[in-house]
């Protein structure tokens, strides 16, 4: 069988598991944890909005132009396609199957680039980051793609 990673994942956290045989339970090889996403937007950002004064009454709060939380998902999921990256280049793996939160699913497919995304066999959009590894393989098919 290919070498096989199963990346667990959503905004906050990533396990990535492995599997000796298509119908073996997973092994959790690595564990990440992105406090930063927990945090809320207030606390993410550093001072609150200024206002800006315009022309005639009054004036209006100024908006940051992306969402403090999303900006911190889309950091994470390019720490975690790095990681893919690099682990793959070290030849620790030859295929790939993903289980993501899905707006976090979306940032990941974003950020991976095309060889990683080339070995990916298998996608669900569900966030089971904080199950058990035995519970985690209950969502994957009962065999493991063999490719």
């Amino acid at each position: 069988m290919k070498l096989t990673w199963i990346l667990v994942a959503d905004n906050t956290r990533a396990r990535i598991f492995s599997a000796d045989t298509p119908s073996s339970p997973l092994e959790e090889i690595e564990d990440f944890s992105h406090a930063e996403g927990r945090l809320h937007d207030r606390e993410i950002t550093s001072d609150l909005p200024g206002k800006i004064k315009s022309v005639g009454a009054g004036g209006h709060a100024f908006e940051q132009p992306t969402d403090p939380k999303k900006h911190e998902a889309e950091n994470f999921a390019r720490n975690v396609a790095q990681y893919m990256e690099d682990a793959h280049n070290a030849h620790k793996f030859e295929q790939l199957l993903i289980v993501s939160e899905p707006s976090f699913l979306g940032l990941l497919r974003h950020q991976l680039p095309d060889q990683i995304k080339k070995l990916v066999q298998f996608e669900l959009d569900k966030n089971i980051t904080t199950l058990s590894a035995a519970d985690i393989r209950q969502h994957l098919p009962q065999y493991l793609p063999n490719l």
